[in-house]
């Protein structure tokens, strides 16, 4: 059985077991432990039989607007509702705390397609985002991820 808890700083050291592998193809960008360590609060744990299988973390941009990032689902468990699982607890989390908007860029679209979200230019994102995150991408400045946007 699948269930959904908040990470812990102990984790850190598997998550990145679990994303590197997106990492080295450049679809998830690399955070490092300290980064990780500093933004603890932010993940949700996609977890069965107690071993991570998925995570995904909600930042804040505005006193009503998020991003979902960081998103992935170990290869293997895929296809089983793993990341939408992820997405609704993290949009829920975000309700909770005055959250009216949630974006994410992603290579993803369909997935985010299924969940609701809505495809919107890139120029529509925050100007910070671009400079804080972006920059780090090894695709910089030249991107091909796709914008959505999600109004809870």
């Amino acid at each position: 059985m699948i269930h959904y808890t908040k990470a812990k700083l102990s984790d850190i050291i598997l998550m990145q077991d679990v994303v590197q592998p997106e990492v080295e193809k450049g679809i998830i960008l690399f955070r490092s432990s300290d980064e990780m360590a500093t933004n603890i609060r932010s993940y949700i744990l996609a977890k069965e039989d107690e071993k991570i299988i998925g995570f995904g973390a909600l930042h804040f941009h505005a006193d009503d607007l998020a991003e979902i990032r960081s998103l992935v689902v170990k290869d293997g468990f895929r296809g089983r509702g793993v990341g939408k699982g992820i997405v609704q607890t993290l949009m829920v989390e975000g309700e909770g705390l005055g959250v009216k908007k949630v974006f994410t860029l992603t290579y993803q679209k369909a997935f985010f397609e299924s969940v609701g979200f809505s495809e919107i230019p890139k120029e529509a994102l925050p100007t910070h985002k671009i400079w804080a995150d972006c920059i780090k991408c090894k695709h910089f400045p030249i991107c091909d991820e796709i914008a959505l946007i999600k109004t809870i």
